[in-house]
């Protein structure tokens, strides 16, 4: 086995006493894993750091065997890491994706929109900036997973047009007058998930309840349920930026 990418580091866990194991997204061979031969040093530290974009080199004698896998540095981001809010996004986006994806399956519209959610929080001066491209790379992992919210219509009936909530159920979305009875057991739909552009912060609040649920309930459950807390520990620094 012989692949070329580029790659979107995910996850790195040591391995031995100097080297490390690197889980990396790639647009057209998906999820990879591989060894980095002397992946703890002081030189490859600063490159394999989540977020980083890296053009790999994974080759192997058989499938079934752990890659040795090489890599250049395309795009640093490292120095997000110092700073905490950003480095909470950085770590559950990488997370979830290190976790959730299945083992060399291609998800090119995932390693699109994780690549751009990488740049906007990169770019975005405010957190609340970059908030939305988080809940709906969320939305979009569901989706590619075969988890997907239906959104498009009332389950109710069938009205396409102001849906504000979501049935916890069947993942369907309501309409506000078929919904407004039982409000209190469905989730809240906030429209940027439906049109996008920026939100306020309770309406980016109510969409990471929304996928917070799903992902929860129907993706993390078991061994995967430990990766929330990478999800908790970025909600509790957000709610603290939107205030009382």
């Amino acid at each position: 086995m012989l692949i070329r990418a580029a790659g979107l580091i995910c996850a790195v866990r040591p391995h031995g006493e100097h080297g490390a194991v690197v889980r990396l997204l790639t647009a057209e061979h998906g999820l990879r894993h591989g060894y980095v031969r002397g992946g703890r040093s002081r030189r490859l530290r600063p490159v394999l750091m989540p977020g980083n974009g890296v053009a790999a080199e994974l080759r192997a004698r058989t499938d079934t065997q752990l890659a040795a896998l090489t890599v250049e540095l395309l795009e640093s981001r490292a120095p997000l890491h110092g700073e905490p809010m950003a480095a909470a996004a950085i770590d559950w986006a990488t997370a979830l994706t290190a976790i959730a994806l299945p083992e060399a399956q291609p998800y090119p519209r995932l390693y699109a929109a994780l690549g751009g959610l990488l740049a906007a929080i990169e770019a975005a001066p405010s957190a609340r900036l970059w908030a939305g491209a988080l809940a709906r790379y969320e939305l979009l992992l569901l989706a590619e997973l075969g988890f997907g919210l239906d959104l498009a219509r009332c389950a109710a009936t069938g009205a396409g047009a102001d849906l504000v909530y979501v049935s916890p159920r069947s993942g369907q979305a309501v309409s506000r007058a078929a919904g407004e009875p039982y409000a209190a057991r469905l989730l809240p739909l906030p429209g940027f998930l439906l049109a996008g552009g920026e939100a306020d912060w309770p309406a980016l609040l109510d969409g990471f309840r929304l996928t917070g649920f799903f992902l929860a309930r129907d993706l993390l459950g078991g061994a995967r349920e430990a990766v929330l807390d990478a999800r908790e520990r970025l909600l509790a620094r957000l709610r603290r930026l939107a205030g009382p």
